[in-house]
């Protein structure tokens, strides 16, 4: 295939050694045969007129376009294959003035690009004693982590990334320039945000409105850290009002030198540490109100026991969201089968899920020999004041708002273990999942942590919760897409 005339940017054509080196996707380890990923050109435009250039070729040759910021979708949603191309943004949009921090009127916004991490974008909303509710992958790009959602630590507080959007600005299968508000295009607007990420344009950049630290001066951060067992785990998951991340992804974090000398046997002789089975904890504490007031007994249960017994910190806001980060590209070097449910039960302590989740973790993290490798997280978004909650039919279109408890588990496997990963998941999803499922009676999924069917049409009800949802999104799709430029993949809605 030849490269696109006028493109100012890097085109690498399929066959290629550079090509090789830029087409990687998380999921290129896992889905390289049941999900090629392999575009006969990838693009990385250094302009909006080269996307204009791109978008205009694909359209005079009949194919379609994958968008990729950071390209960490589970199920390689983001890339395609032969003859369609693939627009790789990751570097397209880094200028100064792709960041953008203003206040007015008593609050503050942020315009920012897609081009960006979610590491970057918190340093740079650090820098400004500013916030946002996100994700914890620091390596995860900011342009499909808006579109689906933005799922992390303050969802309760806050709810998701997502919902600080105020208008999005992108590039129309036409090549036309475009800014998407609630009040300017409301059904474009909607499907952007939780529909069919990379389908409906091309998104360069979007507005946020951002939280400011004085605001919430007095927040509280507890990060505990345990050496992994059953009986461990099985407390803390009964406490459930923190976000739990089981895993064995290491390094753990220095403590001094008197951490090293109390715990020679993480430290080693060279004084590097090595990657045990660990539970990590991440807690916090957000005041809302000059009354309230934190319940310290509550951290207290929570630290017992730990590692090192850190305090808990009283930090600004923007610093809570710095250390809640997973600073590595991924959590193993390994492929995987992963899993990602919600559930809207508020009876899974009677149901006796705490103790089913555990024998299931135990199951696979206590043998030394099936050759898999466990992260788990179990994040708390319940309540009737949960943001998460209270921010529905706010003009988005991210599903399942009503669930109580989302609950990932991602079973990495070296060679020889692929088949004793994919038993335990097949166990996970017959007795945990359905009508008498132990964690949720109906199948939830999200768009950022897909599995199974790679056809998003044969499988929608797994993403949206009714027919008028998706039939509304499909005639979004069929208005912003008219041409297919936009469907790359089955994983897409249907137009």
């Amino acid at each position: 295939m030849a490269t696109i005339a006028g493109v100012t940017g890097s085109q690498f054509a399929i066959g290629t050694q550079q090509y090789e080196n830029i087409r990687y996707q998380y999921a290129t380890s896992s889905h390289e045969i049941e999900n090629p990923m392999n575009p006969q050109l990838i693009i990385q435009p250094q302009n909006k007129n080269d996307i204009v250039l791109a978008l205009k070729y694909a359209k005079s040759q009949k194919i379609a376009v994958a968008i990729r910021t950071g390209g960490h979708q589970y199920s390689g949603a983001s890339s395609t294959t032969a003859p369609n191309i693939q627009l790789d943004l990751k570097r397209t949009f880094r200028a100064p003035d792709d960041q953008r921090f203003v206040e007015a009127g008593g609050k503050a916004y942020v315009r920012t690009s897609v081009s960006w991490s979610l590491g970057a974008l918190n340093t740079f909303l650090g820098n400004h004693k500013v916030f946002v509710p996100h994700g914890q992958c620091v390596n995860v790009h900011i342009g499909g982590h808006v579109q689906t959602g933005g799922y992390g630590q303050l969802g309760r507080s806050f709810g998701l990334f997502g919902d600080r959007v105020l208008s999005l600005e992108l590039i129309d299968y036409d090549g036309n320039f475009k800014e998407v508000t609630r009040t300017s295009d409301p059904e474009l607007f909607y499907a952007l945000l939780g529909g069919s990420p990379g389908n409906l344009g091309v998104i360069t950049h979007f507005t946020i409105e951002v939280l400011r630290d004085s605001d919430y001066k007095g927040s509280l951060g507890l990060k505990s850290l345990y050496w992994y067992n059953p009986q461990t785990l099985k407390r803390l998951v009964d406490i459930l009002r923190a976000q739990l991340v089981i895993q064995a992804l290491g390094p753990i974090p220095r403590g001094g030198r008197q951490d090293e000398a109390e715990h020679p046997e993480i430290y080693g002789e060279d004084g590097i540490p090595f990657w045990p089975r660990t539970i990590a904890v991440y807690a916090q504490w957000v005041p809302f109100d000059e009354k309230d007031a934190p319940d310290m007994a509550w951290f207290d249960r929570i630290r017992k026991d730990s590692l090192f017994n850190l305090p808990v910190k009283e930090k600004p806001m923007s610093e809570l969201t710095s250390d809640w980060m997973f600073r590595n590209v991924r959590e193993f070097e390994h492929p995987y089968v992963k899993r990602t449910h919600l559930t809207n039960s508020s009876t899974l302590g009677k149901d006796g899920w705490a103790s089913w989740i555990t024998d299931r973790i135990d199951a696979v993290v206590k043998p030394d020999d099936n050759h898999c490798y466990l992260s788990a997280q179990l994040q708390c978004y319940g309540g009737k004041n949960s943001k998460f909650f209270t921010n529905a039919n706010n003009g988005t279109s991210y599903s399942w708002r009503d669930s109580t408890l989302v609950c990932v588990l991602d079973c990495f496997y070296a060679q020889g273990g692929k088949e004793n990963a994919e038993e335990w998941q097949k166990i996970n999803d017959t007795v945990g999942v359905g009508p008498n499922g132990k964690f949720c009676k109906q199948d939830r999924r999200t768009l950022w942590g897909s599995f199974g069917s790679f056809d998003l049409d044969a499988s929608w009800s797994y993403y949206y919760e009714d027919q008028a949802k998706y039939d509304r999104l499909r005639k979004a799709r069929q208005a912003a897409d008219p041409d297919g430029i936009f469907t790359p993949n089955t994983f897409s809605v249907k137009r």
